[in-house]
């Protein structure tokens, strides 16, 4: 028995390093019961993204429809785009004991601790502003004006790191990913999941036949 998966909120700046540590942890840890949450967004695809597996793409009148009908756990408008996560899904994928990671900023990790109390939230920075600009300018994916943008927003954003459980500084990537497996072992190894996952074992443990 597996139990209820766990929720994890992943927050940084822009050009930190979250979706690469992500992808990354799955890629090397591929037996664990984990997923990427696919967000709805009505920006328009970066080259190398496809509908379903890094996005689900939406027009803004549907993305609202959505809204409307309540299908959104969460949902954010962040630089002119929505962003959304389908909460059916995500109820669903958890009582499979399936581990979800969820890749959004502090606005939306407000409305998910809201609604989900039990998620744990990690919040990603790097060891300096000169670095991340560095690797905004290295990913190619952006104008310099959005990179501008997105710089300025970074202090903002890294006022919110207190409000989460666990910090994680990106310098040596290696590192980083280690402290990032490390999260994931402990919560797994709470009582509560160990209890779920070894309730057989632990019956036999407390009977008193022989």
């Amino acid at each position: 028995m597996m139990g209820q998966g766990t929720l994890y909120i992943v927050s940084a700046p822009s050009g930190a390093g979250k979706s690469s540590l992500i992808a990354a942890l799955l890629e090397k840890n591929p037996t664990y019961a984990m997923k990427v949450s696919i967000s709805h967004t009505t920006r328009q695809p970066r080259p190398g993204e496809q509908d379903g597996i890094h996005y689900h793409f939406v027009d803004k009148a549907n993305f609202e429809a959505l809204i409307a009908k309540g299908e959104f756990l969460e949902y954010a408008e962040v630089f002119g785009n929505y962003y959304g996560t389908s909460q059916v899904w995500i109820e669903e994928t958890l009582g499979k004991g399936i581990d979800i990671f969820l890749d959004i900023d502090w606005q939306g990790a407000r409305q998910i601790r809201q609604k989900m109390p039990a998620a744990r939230s990690i919040f990603i920075l790097p060891p300096s502003k000169e670095e991340l600009e560095r690797r905004l300018n290295a990913r190619g994916q952006d104008n310099q004006a959005v990179i501008e943008k997105r710089m300025s927003e970074a202090q903002s954003e890294t006022s919110h790191y207190a409000e989460y459980d666990y910090l994680i500084i990106n310098d040596d990537f290696d590192a980083a990913l280690m402290d990032f497996k490390a999260i994931i072992r402990a919560e797994r190894l709470k009582q509560d999941k160990q209890a779920a996952k070894y309730s057989n074992m632990l019956s036999e443990l407390l009977s008193n036949g022989q």
